[in-house]
């Protein structure tokens, strides 16, 4: 050897997650969630662990594999995961990322699932999917679906069984969906799957589906929720992996599908050969009856988006703290300062915007269940769009170092899209708050209350709010200019959230930085409010 290795940064690992995040640990006393901390914290300890991170790398690096028959030659349709995939699920699963609202609906018990689910996100982002279709399914079911506490208990049970066998020989069960094909995509109406009544007909009903699903989330799940034609119209169904008789449902894996990133998780193609399927609410419901579903994973792609971001921020952070250059540690550089504190009030925005959403949710008053209508697509298009620049950012920070595949950021900017595209890509969101804003005016008015509330506090968002309220009728006259519309609300609602629990330091950065037509900017671009109030709170 002859040179010697010096101003490396070491890894970011060995860390708590929770413990080293002070807004996640603001958020956790604003939202009365202190009960969970305990659990939280060790969470927190365990997927910021050098061993876990390594699984997370692990399991991303190892691709599931599709194994449509057995040696004998009997069909199975069996995905074969690496070792560490398994770890994770059933490190999500036992701490009950899946079910704890459901399961221990004590105040605050929302707030501490997100805080779970964030911190999954930046160890490994796949296993996410199967994750959050399973808490996702638990409304739906229990409101539309009459077998549904027979399931449900299986459902939310903190066990995870990855085994290839009848649902009701199993202690836990995770629940997939299979909504899109191959001439719908996002218009699920155009659905050509048929559904046929064994005997009786509605719901809860057997029927017999056939035709084929585009898109069929994590295929080991033991059930789907999944969208069918009947006499009445489209409609949802519940399709186990194997039938009540103990057989091996009809409906085959055709195959994996290739993607950019999102390599652990099992994305597939399906067909349906009078599939056994019970109806899921009313015939000719579907899509309000799985709307429900769909809703709450919008609000987990928030949820998973800001882990990502959060992430990345952190390794910039922990770089810029260890990395010297020409004679200065890269976190006393005065750009780079404005860089990682743009980077920093993005990441808590973010979050904050997530946690508004999971108090609405929990609290779910008349108001706030209007305010939800607007906040989920608003959410999941801003958060999850903002994430994959953040992203190339934070990589920039490290140089080629954050470039290469050893780092972790490679990864969280592959895994970054599929937030945006998944379950409605931008457009389908932004033209689902236009329709909801016509079609229930009170969400709208709800909205502009939660605004209004914040008045007062800081010139530019005043000023901000009232450019919203002089440009709203003009939005909505225009289709085209829905992406602004949603824009300028996303941004309005973070500054408004911010002002309400964050830091007040982050929250002037936000706003200086961020309202008033100024959000199409480059990060760093714009010089930071009180950057050693920001970075402060992100010492690593």
């Amino acid at each position: 050897m002859n040179h010697e290795v010096f101003n490396q940064v070491p890894a970011y690992e060995d860390v708590n997650l929770f413990q080293q995040d002070t807004f996640l640990k603001e958020l956790m006393e604003q939202s009365s969630a202190d009960w969970a901390s305990v659990q939280v914290s060790d969470y927190g300890k365990l997927v910021g662990s050098h061993s876990w991170t390594e699984k997370g790398h692990q399991a991303n690096r190892n691709s599931p594999v599709f194994h449509s028959h057995d040696r004998f030659g009997n069909r199975i349709d069996a995905i074969e995961f690496h070792p560490a995939y398994h770890d994770i699920m059933n490190a999500g699963i036992s701490h009950s990322l899946h079910a704890l609202p459901w399961t221990n609906p004590k105040p605050g018990a929302h707030f501490a699932r997100l805080a779970m689910n964030y911190m999954h996100a930046q160890n490994e982002a796949g296993t996410n999917c199967p994750i959050t279709m399973t808490f996702s399914c638990v409304p739906a079911l229990k409101k539309h679906f009459p077998h549904a506490e027979e399931w449900l208990q299986k459902i939310t049970a903190p066990v995870y069984d990855p085994a290839n066998k009848p649902y009701f020989e199993k202690d836990g069960l995770t629940i997939g969906m299979a909504m899109t094909e191959k001439q719908g995509g996002t218009d699920v109406r155009a659905n050509t799957t048929t559904a046929k009544a064994v005997g009786e007909k509605g719901k809860g009903a057997l029927y017999l589906l056939n035709g084929h699903k585009w898109f069929c989330s994590a295929p080991m799940c033991d059930a789907f929720l999944t969208l069918a034609q009947t006499e009445e119209g489209l409609s949802c169904f519940l399709m186990p992996r194997w039938t009540a008789e103990g057989k091996k449902n009809t409906w085959q894996i055709q195959r994996l599908k290739e993607k950019l990133g999102n390599q652990s998780n099992a994305s597939s193609e399906i067909e349906m050969y009078d599939a056994h399927a019970w109806m899921v609410g009313e015939p000719g419901r579907g899509v309000p009856t799985i709307i429900e579903m769909v809703a709450m994973t919008r609000y987990d792609c928030m949820i998973g988006s800001a882990g990502l971001m959060r992430r990345a921020v952190a390794e910039a952070v922990h770089h810029a703290q260890h990395r010297s250059v020409m004679g200065k540690v890269l976190i006393q550089q005065p750009l780079m300062q404005s860089v990682l504190c743009d980077l920093i009030t993005e990441s808590e925005a973010a979050l904050a915007m997530a946690h508004l959403a999971s108090q609405c949710i929990e609290i779910g008053s008349k108001d706030q269940q209007a305010l939800l209508r607007l906040l989920l697509p608003i959410g999941k298009y801003w958060i999850t769009k903002r994430a994959s620049p953040l992203i190339v950012e934070a990589m920039e920070c490290l140089g080629g170092n954050g470039y290469v595949e050893t780092s972790v950021l490679p990864r969280l900017y592959r895994e970054a899209p599929v937030n945006a595209i998944w379950e409605g890509s931008g457009n389908v969101q932004c033209l689902d708050v236009h329709r909801a804003i016509q079609k229930s005016p009170e969400a709208m008015e709800v909205l502009l209350q939660f605004l209004e509330n914040q008045k007062g506090k800081l010139p530019t968002y005043d000023a901000h709010l009232e450019h919203i309220k002089k440009q709203l009728s003009h939005w909505l006259q225009q289709p085209a200019l829905a992406r602004v519309m949603v824009e300028q609300l996303a941004v309005g609602i973070q500054a408004a959230q911010l002002l309400v629990v964050g830091n007040k330091a982050v929250a002037e950065n936000f706003c200086s930085n961020r309202l008033h037509g100024k959000t199409g900017m480059l990060f760093g671009a714009q010089q930071a409010v009180q950057p050693k109030e920001i970075l402060k709170r992100w010492t690593l």
